[in-house]
């Protein structure tokens, strides 16, 4: 047997309490009235008290109350088998760590704002699924689709810059990163809605991303994008082994790179991928958008889970202590004269 709250047994003392607190005040209270009344006069007083019904009103109501008590502490005896079923969104977040995502355009800089609004929109899933994709010009899969939120929000904080040696950014690779994973999910998730949500400033250098594009849209994959930075953008600080800036990042010919935001590829393509474009230019924009559209795409039953837990018998208990209760309320304590 486990209790679901244990630590209300030690209410349990009440009863015990409250007896021995009857029994001392009935025993003071003969030991004073002897004082000055003989025995005999104090039974002709008393003519109308029921000692016998006292004595079973309090044989019913504190094994009463005992009981209401063990109910409460929630006795789980026995098991029984439970199927819980989920239904949500397969969420896949495709988000850009390349060294431009720390221009400060957009306040910290652009990948702790996109982190902090992946995490905001954590905070408003309910039973979706959500998974994590890093990319620069490689992806590779952070986090899996999972309803472990916490172990989600544990991936997303290590995402940064440092996790790719090259710097460039490259769509395919997400693209059929996100491919895999809705291929490889189980056969029980197939029916769930599918849908990709990229971050990032813009920036490409691939020389086309049509293929990878048109082969989520045709496995039925929605597509929205985030644009973060700003069009007038702003310089990529370095930093060294201590993560104190020491300058700007320069080209070759030694003047400072100004990453700005480029939105036609990201329109594009949440266009092709039947989703919506967001923009993030300042600290305090949001993707409330995006949540109120991901509310409604079709949710549907992805998992089905069965399994052992112990059987809540907490109605026995407190069915047994109200009994007790009524009866012992039932009982008279005095008796008519006539009875007498």
């Amino acid at each position: 047997m486990i209790w679901e709250h244990s630590q209300l047994l030690w209410l349990l003392v009440v009863p015990v309490l409250l007896f021995a607190a009857g029994w001392y005040v009935g025993a003071r209270r003969k030991k004073q009235l002897k004082k000055f009344f003989s025995e005999d006069l104090i039974g002709r007083l008393s003519t109308k008290s029921w000692s016998r019904g006292r004595k079973l009103k309090h044989l019913f109501l504190y094994p009463g109350l005992s009981l209401l008590i063990i109910g409460m502490a929630g006795p789980k005896l026995g098991s029984e088998i439970r199927e819980v079923k989920r239904e949500g969104v397969d969420l896949l977040i495709a988000l850009d760590v390349s060294r431009s995502m720390l221009a400060e355009d957009v306040r910290p800089n652009r990948l702790d704002k996109a982190k902090f609004e992946i995490s905001s929109l954590v905070d408003r899933l309910q039973g979706d699924r959500i998974g994590l994709v890093l990319f620069t010009n490689q992806a590779f899969l952070q986090s899996p689709l999972t309803t472990d939120y916490s172990a989600f929000r544990m991936y997303l904080d290590l995402a940064s810059t440092d996790q790719f040696p090259h710097p460039g950014t490259d769509f395919r690779a997400p693209l059929r990163e996100a491919a895999r994973v809705f291929e490889d999910r189980p056969q029980s998730a197939r029916d769930a809605a599918k849908v990709v949500l990229f971050f990032s400033d813009g920036e490409d250098h691939s020389p086309g991303f049509d293929q990878e594009l048109n082969q989520l849209r045709d496995q039925g994959v929605y597509i929205y994008t985030v644009g973060i930075g700003s069009t007038s953008g702003a310089p990529i600080p370095v930093f060294d082994g201590q993560g104190r800036v020491i300058g700007n990042h320069r080209d070759r010919a030694g003047s400072t790179v100004i990453s700005r935001l480029e939105p036609d590829n990201l329109r594009r393509m949440a266009e092709v991928g039947r989703g919506s474009y967001y923009e993030i230019r300042r600290g305090n924009d949001r993707i409330d958008g995006f949540i109120s559209q991901l509310a409604e795409l079709e949710r549907r039953e992805f998992a089905s889970e069965r399994f052992s837990d112990y059987a809540n018998r907490y109605q026995y208990p407190v069915a047994a202590g109200l009994l007790l209760v009524v009866i012992s309320m039932m009982i008279p304590a005095y008796r008519k004269p006539e009875d007498v």
